[in-house]
């Protein structure tokens, strides 16, 4: 008699893998690496080709997150409210909104908007500069909200927490790495100065701390400070969890927090080298990017305590990235020196330059590139859409001025379509 109950819990676990693999629920898509397993994506395009178009509230960095037939971004609006909007994919109509938070703030290029929405297939996950973490349903539902500034106070990092959650296996991870010391001019400071960096786990059902874990490093000033969103590893360890900063990259136990390695990712000291760049996962290998021309750094995985020269792989050091996050696709690493508008393939496995170009665009590249159908689609901060070929020469396939700065969103590849997210609308572009 149990049979069937087994088989059914089994197609059905099946199910919600398949869903996930197919939607993107995270901010760096189903793979945590930038890359899609969509076909049918446009090549070309203009802004008379937008199947629609769907002017936003304010701007944010944060990335769409696509489950299915919703669509799940945040926004400021013109009264300071942080919101969380559910659209529909195939009209672009708002389904619903909430507010979350109230008391947007700017820093440099950043508000408390940040952060991306991660999503399960049942519940929309959404967190925001100023510490409050809530969940809806699909149908706009709140089912918890926490507001964990209450218990840890605000955020000491300098340019706006940036970083989004990690839902993996039945846990929400919040990376809360930030200086020591809170200045007294950082957005909504106050309360105790005092501060410390951590992981913290909560359930995503209910928003209750499952585990917190410190993370201690030799940094100093702002280079304790990370934008960085962690990500899985699968390696000899079984599953870790991934994250750069405080001049580190390190893998954590999914079950505590607990660290199992680290490695220094550069041999510089500094007190401004804050990290913006997200970790990313390779079959053996690890990347992490350090900033402000840094190079970017491969780690063979399955190390214990400090690995940093017993396991470093490689390194680039020719055109890094500062802000954009490497993306993993098709076999291929491609990087981007978003300040250079400079695009690079190189071998995951070696380091080796594949090719590299210059995108043709006036504006500097803070979004991370996107990969998917053979394509790389990039977005600059005035709004230029690019699409470069993710093939074996680089090749420039489409340029569109969208004029709507500032955009610093990625794109996100739907069945049949792109979405671009400027600082007034959310568009798709479908394919012809």
């Amino acid at each position: 008699m149990k049979t069937p109950s087994i088989l059914t819990t089994a197609l059905a676990a099946l199910i919600v893998a398949v869903q996930a693999e197919s939607n993107w629920s995270q901010w760096r898509g189903p793979h945590h690496n930038g890359s899609a397993d969509v076909r049918g994506l446009p090549s070309t395009f203009t802004q008379a080709d937008a199947t629609w178009s769907t002017p936003l509230q304010g701007p944010a960095g944060s990335t769409p997150v696509v489950w299915g037939n919703r669509i799940f971004l945040t926004s400021p609006d013109s009264a300071k409210n942080l919101n969380l909007l559910c659209l529909d994919a195939k009209t672009g109509a708002i389904l619903w909104s909430r507010t979350v938070a109230v008391g947007d703030k700017e820093k440099g290029k950043n508000n408390m908007a940040a952060p991306s929405p991660v999503t399960d297939g049942k519940r929309v996950i959404v967190m925001f500069g100023t510490g409050d973490v809530a969940a809806f349903d699909f149908e706009g539902k709140e089912l918890w909200k926490r507001p964990l500034y209450k218990d840890y106070g605000r955020f000491a990092i300098m340019w706006i927490y940036g970083a989004s959650p990690l839902l993996h296996d039945g846990q929400l991870i919040i990376p809360v790495l930030q200086r020591d010391q809170m200045p007294p001019d950082y957005p909504l400071a106050g309360g105790n100065p005092e501060r410390h960096s951590f992981l913290l786990s909560l359930d995503p059902k209910t928003g209750k701390t499952l585990w917190e874990a410190k993370r201690v490093t030799d940094s100093t000033l702002e280079s304790h400070e990370s934008y960085a969103t962690p990500v899985p590893h699968k390696g000899p360890h079984g599953t870790e969890i991934l994250i750069v900063g405080g001049d580190h990259i390190s893998g954590h136990r999914p079950k505590d927090g607990s660290e199992i390695w680290r490695a220094r990712l550069y041999e510089k000291r500094d007190d401004w080298y804050r990290i913006v760049t997200s970790p990313v996962s390779g079959p053996g290998l690890v990347y992490g990017a350090g900033p402000k021309g840094q190079p970017v750094v491969a780690f063979r995985d399955g190390g214990t305590g400090t690995v940093t020269t017993s396991h470093r792989a490689w390194q680039f050091t020719e055109a890094p990235t500062d802000w954009a996050t490497p993306l993993l696709y098709d076999g291929k690493l491609f990087v981007l020196d978003g300040g250079k508008r400079i695009l690079s393939r190189l071998d995951p496995k070696t380091g080796a330059k594949v090719w590299s170009g210059r995108l043709a665009t006036p504006g500097t590249i803070w979004s991370s590139p996107t990969g998917a159908d053979g394509k790389i689609y990039l977005v600059s901060e005035d709004g230029t859409v690019l699409v470069a070929s993710a093939g074996d020469e680089f090749k420039v396939l489409n340029r569109l001025a969208l004029d709507e700065a500032p955009t610093r969103s990625s794109v996100v590849p739907v069945h049949g379509g792109i979405l671009v997210r400027t600082a007034k609308a959310l568009h798709r572009f479908n394919s012809k």
